[in-house]
């Protein structure tokens, strides 16, 4: 265990931390959770995430390159080391391969599905199962549009905020909010349904009675699906909270539909999802304080179901970290 991934209540899980097109022929260096880590790809292609931090003199690998063995040279003094993590050799200096074992580097687990990078938060190269990616990330026939940006706030902040159904008729008042907005009158009431699922929860939200459109899934730890319906045709929302560090946060957007694929009207679907997304931004970005705090510290009311589940999960798993007690089960049924 990384103290980083623990702090944020992110140890021996799957998260997503960078799209597929991000890495090719050059190391890309990024930080999890005040973590750092390399990613790159040995002469095969295949990806491989190290720590990012020579075990010689602490530099970052991901300065380095690459050689034709697909092994990662330290740019300092040429350590280079395989994408297990061994030192494969430290030049100028004749050590047999039992002793070169003592300076390996640190690696995780990763996989490339559906157009990310995922990695596994338990040091060691290997993970008990794979990461959950959404159907429609890897199904035939469906156009995935890709978008990241950083924003200046705790990942526990902008992850609500992606869970939260009574912002949309104001954040969202003139995009996916407008038909809500419409509809809202001074002595309207919304309510917020969860239902527990393998993966975390799904929500409905409806107003004064009226069935919900769409549903709201939350994929643990950090990351949301928006189902949007559209008769006979497929259109989901996912993003991921990537916790770069206390004060930042990496989103990720994947936007998946089985229509308008060509351009240029593909590139205004997909610039509207990202105009979405900046809607939320400044709002997030502004909460104080930075990151989400417990239950009894903030007021809430009925609509602020979901995201109370998230919050207890996620003080709830800080705190099995501190006492040292095994993560929970996948299917544990969360408070709300």
């Amino acid at each position: 265990m990384l103290d980083g991934f623990a702090q944020e209540g992110l140890s021996d899980v799957w998260t997503p931390v960078a799209m597929s097109r991000e890495v090719r022929g050059k190391p890309l260096g990024l930080t999890l959770a005040g973590e750092r880590i390399v990613l790159f790809r040995d002469g095969r292609g295949t990806l491989a995430a190290l720590k990012d931090q020579c075990p010689h003199r602490g530099v970052k690998l991901s300065l380095g390159k690459v050689g034709a063995d697909g092994c990662l040279e330290c740019p300092f003094h040429g350590w280079r080391f395989s994408a297990s993590g061994s030192c494969t050799n430290i030049p100028l200096n004749a050590l047999p391969e039992e002793k070169r074992q003592r300076y390996a580097v640190t690696a995780f687990a990763v996989r490339e599905r559906g157009g990310f990078i995922w990695l596994y938060t338990r040091p060691g190269g290997e993970a008990p199962d794979e990461p959950y990616v959404p159907e429609a990330l890897e199904k035939p026939g469906v156009h995935v549009g890709f978008y990241a940006e950083t924003w200046n706030a705790h990942w526990t902040r902008a992850m609500e905020n992606m869970l939260d159904s009574p912002h949309l008729p104001f954040v969202h008042q003139r995009t996916i909010g407008r038909a809500l907005r419409r509809r809202m009158k001074p002595e309207s009431t919304m309510e917020v349904e969860l239902e527990h699922t393998p993966t975390g929860f799904r929500t409905h939200s409806s107003m004064d009675g009226v069935p919900p459109q769409g549903s709201l899934d939350w994929l643990r730890p950090n990351g949301m699906r928006l189902n949007i319906p559209i008769p006979g045709r497929l259109m989901q929302l996912h993003m991921w909270c990537i916790p770069v560090d206390a004060n930042h946060t990496r989103m990720l957007l994947a936007s998946a539909r089985d229509f308008v694929h060509m351009q240029p009207l593909a590139a205004l679907v997909d610039r509207y999802n990202t105009r979405i997304l900046h809607e939320d931004r400044a709002i997030v970005e502004s909460s104080h304080p930075v990151e989400a705090p417990p239950v009894s510290e903030e007021r809430s009311v009925a609509t602020d179901r979901a995201t109370l589940a998230f919050r207890r999960w996620y003080h709830e798993r800080k705190k099995q970290v501190t006492r040292g007690a095994p993560d929970e089960p996948a299917a544990t049924p969360l408070a709300v």
